[in-house]
């Protein structure tokens, strides 16, 4: 996928709303604060829709916004002319992400791409900045992002040595299901075989005999437009080694 070169930060204040009331909902961290960090937050909060291919962040740039998934799916990786290009997660509905370059105040040592058209909340740094200052229950949610999200990415190491091909397409299809990173997912994963192919590395064609074994294994099941996961630590675990 192509990325598109845009200057993420202008474009997409330029195009920004205030959220609906639908969007609010996707944006689970919110029933967790006090009032008055509510309010704060929902002053600040904006929404934009992004286009498949299009950049939310891009490395070596400075983070103005928090990005979440209020719908869709982004890539995490570091397409970089310099490296080999390395994908590190995917980021479904109800995901947030870079916290720690927010609260690092560094430069994005990563991209951030839309792999299909998503709409996307997003708090500016300075509010962010407040609500760490003021508000116990985003200091809760924080720090559980960080250890969930520590976790994941050890997994994403282990991921990373698998030679076979199924069990590389099942334990990063299973990092998608996370309920606390991605708690908007649920038990169905709307993504296609093309999208998983970018996120795992490999063709699409070798992802679809990857999810049809898991398939007639008993551990998900392909639907119109996604997956549907049926056994979940079957799917963390699943590999010739280990069935």
């Amino acid at each position: 996928m192509v990325l598109r070169d845009l200057t993420p930060a202008a474009s997409l204040l330029s195009r920004s709303r205030t959220p609906s009331p639908q969007d609010l909902q996707g944006i689970h961290w919110l029933p967790r604060l006090e009032p008055e960090a509510r309010k704060l937050a929902l002053s600040a909060l904006r929404v934009v829709e992004v286009e498949p291919g299009e950049l939310v962040c891009r490395m070596g740039r400075p983070p103005a916004y928090w990005f979440g998934v209020v719908d869709g799916l982004l890539k995490i990786s570091n397409d970089s002319l310099m490296d080999l290009p390395v994908t590190y997660t995917g980021v479904p509905s109800g995901g947030w992400f870079g916290e720690g370059t927010a609260l690092k105040r560094e430069v994005y040592r990563f991209n951030v791409q839309a792999l299909r058209r998503s709409v996307l909340a997003g708090l500016p740094i300075d509010c962010f900045d407040r609500l760490l200052e003021s508000s116990l229950g985003f200091n809760r949610f924080l720090m559980q992002q960080l250890n969930e999200r520590l976790g994941q990415f050890i997994a994403a190491r282990d991921i990373d040595r698998l030679s076979q091909p199924d069990a590389r397409v099942a334990r990063s299809l299973a990092a998608l299901f996370h309920p606390v990173l991605y708690p908007g997912v649920g038990e169905l994963l709307r993504i296609t075989q093309q999208e998983l192919a970018y996120l795992v590395g490999l063709s699409r064609q070798r992802v679809n005999r990857a999810l049809r074994a898991m398939q007639a294994a008993g551990v998900i099941r392909i639907e119109y437009g996604g997956v549907r996961v049926l056994a979940l630590d079957k799917l963390r675990n699943y590999g010739p080694a280990l069935d």
